[in-house]
């Protein structure tokens, strides 16, 4: 298999510090699959976590629930490569492309977003 180029060692085209974040100093990020476009999951990301992504090419984020970085993949396997980061318009979410190894879903599945709530029939 040949290697997936990634942003690695990519440098931000704005300041972290001019994000719009939660009172923990977090962001939330979203994440799609850059080859079919579908929303894989939703993170969040601090400063730390941005950085180490920039850096490692790899999505980390922030783990709420255990108040530590995460990098996705490191005990499953599943990595995320990222090939494309953007920002919203305010500034408030970041929406991450990714060529995702395996299941994004810490239960198995493709995407987190499998459970449906509400729709309309056509």
């Amino acid at each position: 298999m040949s290697e997936i180029k990634t942003i690695a060692g990519a440098k931000c085209a704005l300041d972290f510090d001019t994000f719009k974040l939660d009172s923990a100093g977090l962001i939330p990020c979203i994440v799609q699959s850059a080859e079919t476009n579908e929303v894989l999951m939703m993170a969040y990301m601090n400063k730390e976590s941005f950085e180490k992504t920039l850096e490692t090419g790899y999505m980390t984020y922030f783990s709420r629930s255990r108040q530590s970085l995460w990098l996705k993949g490191e005990t499953s396997g599943h990595f995320q490569h990222v090939k494309e980061l953007t920002i919203d318009c305010d500034k408030d979410t970041i929406l991450a492309k990714v060529i995702q190894i395996g299941a994004a879903c810490h239960t198995g599945n493709p995407t987190c977003f499998f459970t449906p709530l509400a729709s309309v029939e056509e």
